[in-house]
Order: structure tokens, then C-alpha cells, then sequence
């Protein structure tokens, strides 16, 4: 009997690359994003059974009727990848966008908040399932302009600490996978679709793609039933921890 992996945010990105590899290794997949043009021309590529689902992950009604009406085929879900997320504007917080900062709460937190609670039952009721976090190294280091959206990402770190904590005793894992700088969509809806500023982002370097978080999400995956992996940051060679920012000021001088 084959797998079942739901993928949250499936219409691009890491969450794409996740669907295309894991049919590769034959599990059947539950894919959910607001775009159902890509969603439906995945559908067509890959060749496994693929239940899509067409919503936005904020609307936690709507989350919960798609859930609570998976066909039965696809109603014994063994991984969920919460991947669903995005990050919107790069200015300091005193000239932020109070709107943008919402829908990054709403989408980061919220949305899988939602996810998570409606998929759970799922996974306690047989006593086994992995739920991986999409994290980021934004979650655990600063940098200007990272308000609200790193913020966010160490909200999906905590939370999947406390889930570990409440789910022990069962056999349901939860990971955390948090990826430093990668090529995707990311940075051009993050500029509100400025493609000339967003492929500036990755000039002169080699970025993480999706495919590499992709065979990440596989290899936690892959671990005996036992073996639970924590969290995994992972960044490109060309990036690294900056250093301590110290502003110096001539009146001090």
C-alpha cells in the first residue's frame, strides 16, 4: 500500500519539488495551494494518485471541510509538510506595511496552526505520522528587515518543540526544516513581483534550491519509525552567520 504525503503550498517552490520527489518514490500525494492551473497541470505530470485541493490556508473553515472530506484513499495521511508560507516586504519595522505583517501572521502561523490541528487527528487515530515544519534560518538568526516574517519562522520552531512534547508517548515525529538562502518564488513575492531586484538577491552565488530541500524532506522521512530528527538548518556554502552589527557614532569618537 503506498504512502500518503499532503503538501501545503504545492504550486511552486520547495513545496513543488517536494510533490515531484516523492512521486518519484511512489507515494501518493494530497497537494493543497490557491492556484489550481498549477496544481491541476501537476496533477497531469507526475505519475501517482494526487488528490489536490484548491484553498487558502489562512481560511481556517475552508481548511477544515478539505480535511474533514479527503476521499478514503487518501484519508491515512502518513507525512504532512507544512510548507505553505511566505515573507512580504524587506524595510525596517518602524516603515512596515501593517497589512503585510497580518497576512505573514496569518499565513506563517495561522495557516499551519490550522493544518496541523485538522490533520492530527488523522495520525493519532492509527498512532503513527510525521508532521515537517518548512522553518528557516530566519527563525533563528536576525537580520534587518526580517521583522515579522523571522518571527514567524521561530513560532513554527517552538511550536513543533511543544508538539513533540505533547505527542510523547506516540509514535507521530516532528521535524523541522530550516533552509537559509534558496532560489524559488520566495524573493518575488516577497517584492511584490519585482524580478529585476529578486534575481539580485542570488547574483554571484550558489543558492539551495528546492530540489535540495526536497531530498531532505525525504531523508527525515526515511528514518526507522524510531528515530525522530529534531531539526535541520541547512544554508549554501556561500552563506554564513554575520557578524555582531555595531553602529558607531562620531558623538562617541
Amino acid at each position: 500500500m503506498k504512502k500518503t504525503i499532503c503538501i501545503t503550498g504545492a504550486t511552486s517552490g520547495f513545496g513543488e519539488a517536494c510533490a515531484r520527489l516523492f512521486a518519484r518514490h511512489n507515494w501518493q500525494l494530497i497537494l493543497t495551494g490557491r492556484r489550481l492551473k498549477r496544481l491541476e497541470k501537476l496533477k497531469q505530470e507526475l505519475d501517482t494518485e494526487i488528490h489536490i485541493i484548491v484553498h487558502d490556508i489562512r481560511d481556517r473553515e475552508a481548511v477544515k471541510k478539505d480535511v474533514d472530506n479527503l476521499p478514503e484513499q487518501f484519508s491515512s495521511v502518513d507525512v504532512l509538510v507544512n510548507n505553505a508560507g511566505l515573507a512580504l516586504g524587506l524595510g525596517p519595522a518602524q516603515d512596515a506595511d501593517l497589512d503585510q505583517w497580518e497576512t505573514m501572521v496569518d499565513t506563517n502561523i495561522k495557516g499551519l496552526i490550522y493544518c496541523t490541528r485538522f490533520f492530527l487527528p488523522l495520525m493519532t487515530q492509527k498512532n503513527s505520522g510525521h508532521i515537517i515544519n518548512i522553518g528557516s534560518v530566519a527563525g533563528n538568526w536576525p537580520y534587518p528587515g526580517g521583522n515579522v516574517y523571522g518571527a514567524t519562522k521561530a513560532f513554527v520552531k517552538q511550536f513543533g518543540n511543544n508538539l513533540r512534547t505533547d505527542l510523547l508517548g506516540t509514535n507521530i515525529r516532528v521535524s523541522n526544516i530550516e533552509p537559509g538562502l534558496a532560489e524559488t518564488e520566495f524573493s518575488l513575492v516577497r517584492l511584490s513581483g519585482d524580478k529585476e531586484k529578486a534575481d539580485g538577491i542570488y547574483t554571484g552565488t550558489k543558492p539551495l534550491t528546492g530540489e535540495d530541500i526536497a531530498e531532505i524532506v525525504l531523508w527525515v522521512t526515511s528514518q526507522p519509525p524510531h528515530v525522530n530528527v529534531n531539526r535541520v538548518e541547512v544554508m549554501p556554502v556561500c552563506q554564513s552567520c554575520g557578524p555582531f552589527a555595531i553602529h558607531r557614532d562620531k558623538e562617541f569618537s
